[in-house]
């Protein structure tokens, strides 16, 4: 809980240490003062008070000296990313009895939370509150950080405790708690949120309703993002082009692109003039639909309207070419862009790249990697796991994994996907022990196993019958919070069924029941194979034409498995 965590004693020092320096600096102030209006210059009193005020100075530079010492300490150290130094720099300060830098503890407790020392942030607002002057910035960096990892209610009560402590939130406070929870899909409690800044007397912004329109676009639809929109005016806030640009990719989302065209040309009106990205969301909408033709139109209004295309309108250009085939085209288009004085990125290069790859050209998009480096780009790991991928998929194993382990040498390490990838690799490859020393090495390197990973891992143990170890491994997906898919539970019939266990592919199929998974096509056909390759034919099309009948599988399906499980002449007028 917060309030623990919060607690003063947390710390090993006292709450109110005493300020030794500054005690003795003010007692001296007092008694330098000579009670003799005309004093006598050779008189003892007057050279006693001199020396009394040369040592409060010598005691206030000292003290000034060290504390300027500390404070470029702590600065150096939150700089150089040595949160940890930081923090016992800013215990020692406080323990000296000086006064917390209220923006530089901000920037610590930022650093903290972006290296998920939680604990940690939690203990520099403490020591803010306890010892010097926190502020609304100060604030906002904890409820920033805790709705970054998804920890929502600690946010708030976070806010809470701002509150308590004579803070209010403003809007940036507000932006921050709307924007999480919209991001993570809970735009009914975002909408709620709202509703507490309004009632707070806390203006919102343009900011405020831009966020609240891309989510309840996704959620809730263009229509409802323009009553939005209306609400917005009615309060005298003016959009921008990021609004106006998330309503145009709303439109386009839904389909909608003569409205979204109407709308773009009505923006002078609103004044706005329509950039770049505008033209780029509709671009991408038109060539979706694979609508080229509307697309060189809307590209001749651009240039009439001297609007310059960027990297991203190259870029789609470019994606687009490749997905229908024409990749040479692509190329063309990539010299054009270069030669026009733009410079493409990663994002560019990687549709090239696929399409190399599902070519099957794996020397052309290994080359192309290079070529990348040497002018500039360097690659990152999406280009990579595409050649990885191909190359397994094409049995390359060993060229795979000679890549892979360049990979920490170019300033780019491989992610989940690329892991996943080296894993099925190496262990089709009959490499079990290098694939399972992957699996080691995967988590020792800090990269967390997700679903495909669990999914991989089910899929080769079955596949070579170790299907207990299989078993045994979706239970450890549960226990660390993945929720099997149907993917996994039919990974782990068809194990059961291969082997055999027909008694237990039932069993995992009432639990996957149980818990909510609903099985599909694929679920039931394995079913019923399993019966028929284990020699329950009748059994098999008993079960087959039920599920049939439940329209669970197709007629096609039904066919299919009387043709894989033909039953004697005798018992054929039955089925």
């Amino acid at each position: 809980m917060i309030s623990a965590e919060f607690s003063p004693t947390f710390f090993p020092f006292n709450s109110h240490p005493k300020h030794t320096a500054v005690s003795h600096y003010h007692c001296s102030v007092i008694t330098c003062r000579n009670p003799n209006p005309n004093p006598n210059p050779n008189s003892k009193t007057s050279s006693n008070v001199k020396l009394s005020t040369n040592l409060n100075s010598t005691h206030l530079q000292t003290r000034n000296y060290k504390e300027t010492h500390f404070i470029k300490l702590l600065n150096r150290s939150c700089k150089a990313g040595k949160y940890e130094e930081s923090l016992n720099f800013l215990e020692a300060m406080v323990g000296r009895g000086y006064k917390p830098d209220v923006i530089l503890c901000t920037k610590l407790i930022k650093g903290l939370f972006n290296s998920k020392r939680v604990e940690m942030a939690l203990k520099v607002i403490q020591i803010l509150e306890s010892y010097g002057e926190p502020d609304v910035f100060a604030y906002n960096a904890v409820i920033s950080g805790f709705c970054k990892l998804n920890q929502i209610d600690s946010a708030n009560q976070v806010l809470d405790r701002m509150k308590n402590h004579g803070f209010s939130p403003d809007v940036v406070t507000y932006n921050i708690l709307i924007g999480s929870l919209c991001s993570r899909g809970k735009l009914s409690l975002a909408m709620k949120m709202l509703r507490q800044l309004l009632d707070d007397d806390c203006n919102p912004t343009v900011i405020t309703y831009t966020i609240l329109i891309e989510a309840t676009i996704l959620e809730g639809g263009i229509d409802e993002a323009m009553k939005l929109l209306d609400e917005m005016l009615d309060r005298g806030l003016r959009p921008d082009m990021y609004t106006y640009n998330a309503i145009i990719r709303g439109l386009c989302r839904e389909g909608m692109m003569d409205e979204a065209f109407e709308f773009v040309r009505s923006l002078p009106s609103k004044g706005c003039k329509p950039d770049v990205i505008s033209y780029n969301i509709l671009l991408r909408a038109l060539l979706n639909q694979r609508r080229w033709g509307d697309g060189e139109r809307l590209m001749t209004e651009m240039f009439s309207r001297k609007c310059d295309l960027n990297a991203v309108t190259y870029s789609i250009l470019i994606s687009s070419l490749c997905r229908d085939g024409k990749v040479d085209e692509a190329l063309s288009m990539l010299k054009i862009m270069v030669e026009s004085g733009l410079t493409p990125d990663a994002f560019t290069f990687d549709p090239l790249i696929s399409a190399f790859c599902k070519e099957g050209r794996l020397d052309v998009a290994i080359s192309f990697l290079d070529y990348m480096i040497s002018s500039g780009c360097l690659p990152d790991i999406v280009n990579y796991n595409t050649v990885l991928s191909a190359l397994c998929k094409n049995g390359n194993a060993d060229e795979a994994m000679q890549i892979f382990e360049r990979l920490g040498d170019t300033g780019c390490p491989p992610d989940v996907s690329t892991y996943n990838t080296m894993i099925s690799a190496l262990w089709y490859n009959k490499e079990k022990e290098k694939a399972l020393n992957m699996v080691s090495e995967m988590i020792r390197q800090g990269v967390e196993p997700d679903e495909i990973t669990y999914n991989a891992l089910i899929s080769c143990l079955c596949r070579d019958g170790l299907v207990d170890e299989a078993i045994g491994l979706l239970e450890s997906m549960e226990n660390n919070g993945f929720i099997p898919t149907v993917i996994t539970y039919n990974i782990v019939l068809l194990g059961l069924c291969k082997a055999h266990r027909i008694d237990e592919a039932i069993h995992v199929l009432d639990e996957m029941v149980e818990k909510g998974c609903k099985p599909n096509q694929t679920t039931y056909i394995l079913l019923v194979e399993g019966f028929g390759f284990s020699g329950k034919r009748a059994e098999a099309l008993d079960l087959g034409n039920l599920l049939f009948k439940m329209r669970a599988i197709s007629e096609e399906s039904i066919k299919r498995l009387k043709k894989t499980f033909p039953l004697p002449d005798s018992q054929e007028y039955l089925y």
